[in-house]
């Protein structure tokens, strides 16, 4: 297949191109507009390769989106172009929704139309075409009782301006596939953590502060709980519902890890005692500080569906996929000392 793919050079989006280019033989056109989270040196390993193109532009560009899905002619979008930290949306919650809904609203757009086209061109391909679209457990809320999970059927409770807009915009895919028969799919994943993260995020941020000897910022008291997905699980997950997906469905995706805040953080002060020994103890530089307006308590999500369907599940225990990525971020300081040299210097945010 040729597989647009909207937000390509971020985290998750960058994982996908490499897992698509390195291990099947699907193309892949990446659209990003490059703001802050977005790092082409991320997908260094694949760029020279035939069947990668790469398009400087933003979602929200109607005009650019259809000349993008004129001139390649994709068999499915992945749409995973979004604003995505909750802290950031607390700070500026306009660009959340410019992005995030303004931005999904006018993908669909640009998806409809070109579809529409083949129908009447190209039927086969028409038929075949799929609009994935990929989200958060964050629509659903917290969870009340530490045995209970997420579901495809949990009602929408967003907490948080991003979460909101991402849930926002899940009603706006599953709209156009109800009003107008646009084939789409959704999935809805737990957090993701691994090798490429943006350092605003709490495992690569703990990483790298310890690694500098600053406080380790754990919110209130630590024991918010989410659900942890090895990134590259994540993407074989997604490749695996693009391809094999039922259109209308939607697919949960978590990584059976369930932790709190403070255990993750104390965790890594012990992996990086291992792998670089410190004389004081990383866990003394664990400082506890304000906790986040409208912090939600706990995420977990329920992914027997994609299991039972599409034969899908994690291949990394937390324990296996931390270490690889601790040790991924010892081994690539030059990556994240850009990062760090531009626009994000580990600043607190969304802060009231």
């Amino acid at each position: 297949m040729n597989i647009l793919i909207t937000g390509g050079a971020g985290f998750i989006g960058s994982a996908v191109v490499r897992h698509l280019i390195e291990n099947t033989q699907h193309a892949v056109v990446n659209v990003d507009a490059l703001t802050y989270a977005g790092n082409l040196e991320s997908l260094a390993a694949v760029e020279g390769n035939e069947r990668y193109a790469f398009e400087h532009a933003d979602i929200g560009d109607a005009a650019r989106m259809a000349a993008i899905f004129e001139r390649y002619q994709p068999d499915a979008v992945m749409h995973l172009a979004a604003e995505s930290h909750v802290d950031r949306s607390i700070d500026g919650p306009a660009a959340f929704v410019q992005t995030n809904i303004v931005g999904t609203y006018t993908l669909l757009e640009a998806a409809r139309q070109y579809w529409k086209g083949l129908q009447a061109t190209a039927p086969e391909k028409a038929a075949a075409f799929r609009f994935h679209h990929v989200s958060t457990d964050e629509v659903y809320g917290d969870l009340e009782g530490p045995e209970d999970l997420f579901t495809e059927e949990t009602p929408y409770a967003p907490s948080s301006p991003y979460s909101a807009s991402k849930a926002s915009s899940d009603h706006l895919v599953r709209a156009w596939h109800r009003t107008f028969g646009l084939p789409v799919l959704v999935t809805n994943c737990s957090n993701n953590y691994g090798p490429y993260h943006f350092p605003e995020k709490l495992i690569p941020l703990m990483i790298l502060n310890a690694l500098a000897g600053k406080p380790l910022p754990v919110y209130g008291d630590g024991q918010q709980v989410r659900d942890w997905l090895y990134v590259e699980d994540h993407a074989r997950a997604l490749v695996k519902v693009i391809t094999e997906g039922v259109v209308g469905e939607t697919y949960n995706i978590g990584g059976h890890n369930e932790k709190a805040n403070l255990e993750v953080v104390e965790t890594l002060c012990d992996l990086l005692q291992d792998l670089v020994p410190a004389e004081r103890s990383y866990r003394e530089l664990i400082t506890f500080v304000q906790d986040r307006p409208g912090h939600d308590l706990r995420y977990a999500i329920d992914a027997s569906k994609i299991e039972r369907e599409l034969g899908w599940k994690p291949e990394e225990t937390f324990e296996t996929g931390l270490r690889k990525t601790v040790q991924w971020y010892l081994e690539n300081r030059q990556w994240w000392q850009r990062v760090q040299d531009g626009s994000y210097q580990g600043e607190r945010l969304g802060s009231l």
